[in-house]
């Protein structure tokens, strides 16, 4: 994938304060009225009922993802289709904001370091969306974490994780770690791997990704005044749950993120 090219700096950018004049109001509006509306329809009775074959309360997720990503000027663009039912979607990890872009095309149960729960707004809502917390470095919290994953796809739940395990400067994708696809060799289903492209031809990746020494907030606030741009969330072809083990299947992911992350977009 090749090097984004240079950024314009926040300093230099003289639209900057006039996108905040519309888009900050309008993300309050969507968190002091949307947010409150889904956080009611995330219940066990919305659960039951179904809206054009997809669950109520997964709905409600998904229409408040899509607005968010409006919010912050990201027209999304989908290629290839979701998986139905119990499905592990292994992506590229530029940003936190990648969670909201794939919630908006899917529903599905985020494995997420442990750190994320404590963060303003994205946090609570990560968790009422059914987010399973890992805390790194622990290897008590990982057995938890593979043990819920497992239990999830037994129950026909989609479960989205990030195989490099933490976030990149968006020029490259990493190592995907194996053992993250064991509950789905466990489980016998497939995983989806999803590339994440910000941007024509994914330009702007490094753009959407955490700066050096960047935090949460500052990510977050510098996102909702950047240019608007398109978002494209690849579903490529699934990889089925291997005899071979998690590593065949998380190098066959892997191989198809990075073809699809550099080949030319589609018509």
């Amino acid at each position: 994938m090749s090097a984004a090219p240079h950024a314009v700096t926040p300093s230099s950018d003289w639209r900057r304060p006039f996108r905040y004049l519309w888009r900050f109001p309008a993300l309050l509006l969507h968190v002091v009225v949307g947010l409150p509306i889904t956080m009611l329809m995330i219940n066990g009775l919305c659960a039951k009922f179904s809206f054009r074959g997809e669950r109520l309360d997964h709905w409600a997720v998904r229409m408040w993802s899509k607005i968010m990503l409006r919010c912050f000027g990201l027209r999304t663009r989908r290629y290839g289709t979701p998986l139905p039912g119990a499905v592990m979607f292994v992506a590229n990890h530029v940003s936190w904001i990648d969670i909201t872009l794939l919630h908006s095309q899917r529903w599905m149960g985020f494995v997420a370091k442990a750190e994320i729960e404590r963060w303003p707004l994205i946090g609570w809502l990560a968790s009422r969306g059914g987010t399973i917390y890992h805390h790194r470095g622990n290897n008590e919290s990982l057995h938890g974490v593979m043990h819920q994953m497992v239990q999830r796809l037994e129950s026909g739940l989609a479960v989205g994780v990030f195989p490099e395990g933490r976030t990149t400067d968006g020029r490259a994708i990493g190592v995907f770690h194996a053992r993250i696809f064991q509950p789905a060799v466990l489980a016998n289903v497939p995983a989806q791997p999803v590339a994440v492209k910000y941007g024509a031809k994914g330009n702007a990746q490094a753009i959407v990704a955490f700066a050096p020494r960047e935090h949460f907030m500052g990510n977050f606030l510098r996102l909702l005044g950047e240019p608007g741009r398109v978002a494209e969330v690849h579903f490529l072809e699934p990889v089925a749950a291997s005899e071979d083990g998690r590593r065949r299947m998380a190098d066959t992911c892997r191989e198809r993120i990075v073809a699809a992350m550099a080949a030319a977009p589609e018509a």
